[in-house]
């Protein structure tokens, strides 16, 4: 049995739809079907049905969930049991979607340099989920937002990157009191289910800006693009390039009155794949130290 069909039959039990196992899972839809298909033929009985759009565990599918999980993280610890706990074998590392085009590909081009026997899985997440995760055993570290409530004594929390707030305009927008604009133009708000979110609700509160909420989402790149289009204005934390090619947009900083929103590497102490884990760290962190020598020379 080839255990990326039970990957597979997992990710959709847990996400409850092909389509966002296949996102998850980096592959297309039909081949995420096609390996559930594998597994049922493997298994003789039917794992999944379908209930709407819901995709969920048939009776059979519910009773070897568990093991599966179980049979999926021992294949993981092989590959660090095997090599006396070096750099190899396989790591599931989770990452918010703002560092999927930033600091994730420089963390991974580095570690595929100096430890190429090393996989990494990667699972893009909300900061609340892959914390969670983490803490559940299911990643074994994770690029998040810092939490909000202290760090359990599991795991280990590195911050990696400070995103100071700004507020962000159409380039050519008259005035430069960012607390003016804010008041005065529609806004476009950060969800506030996000980390980031409840900074920039602090942050208005404790300032006594009322704004005029004319849209709220959770991706900060439609964010941006909004704002270049003339729908209002926003506060964002400045989060690492690339931002969307195109936009004509205007930077205004609110200094240290605002709390920046901090990134960083969460990651379990105790795993069988403690070598892979400290690659992947000091890799994360020869990465932000060279961003910063290149920003501060």
């Amino acid at each position: 049995m080839d255990t990326r069909f039970l990957e597979s039959f997992v990710s959709v039990a847990d996400n409850g739809s092909i389509a966002e196992a296949a996102r998850r899972l980096n592959l297309t839809p039909a081949a995420v079907a096609q390996r559930i298909r594998a597994l049922e033929g493997d298994l003789g009985a039917p794992l999944l049905s379908r209930s709407g759009r819901t995709v969920r565990p048939t009776e059979a599918g519910v009773r070897i969930l568990e093991q599966a999980r179980a049979l999926l993280t021992t294949t993981r610890n092989l590959g660090a049991l095997a090599t006396n706990d070096h750099a190899a074998g396989e790591i599931r590392l989770g990452a918010v979607v703002t560092t999927m085009t930033s600091l994730v590909p420089d963390v991974l081009a580095l570690l595929s340099r100096t430890h190429p026997r090393l996989r990494v899985q990667v699972v893009p997440d909300a900061s609340s989920d892959l914390y969670e995760k983490v803490v559940a055993g299911d990643l074994d570290a994770a690029i998040l937002v810092e939490p909000e409530h202290a760090i359990p004594k599991s795991c280990e929390w590195k911050p990696l990157r400070e995103e100071p707030m700004v507020v962000i305009t159409p380039a050519g927008m008259a005035g430069s009191d960012p607390h003016a604009i804010l008041r005065r133009e529609p806004f476009i708000r950060m969800g506030r289910e996000t980390r980031g979110g409840r900074l920039i609700d602090a942050y208005l509160r404790a300032h006594h800006i009322e704004v005029e909420t004319r849209i709220e989402l959770t991706s900060l790149a439609s964010i941006a693009v909004l704002v270049d289009r003339g729908v209002g204005v926003s506060l964002v934390p400045d989060w690492a390039p690339p931002w969307p090619e195109g936009l004509r947009l205007r930077k205004l900083a609110l200094g240290r009155s605002a709390a920046p929103r901090v990134i960083g590497l969460l990651w379990l102490r105790a795993t069988p794949r403690a070598g892979p884990v400290r690659a992947l760290v000091a890799a994360a962190t020869a990465v932000t130290a060279g961003r910063k020598r290149r920003t501060h020379p």
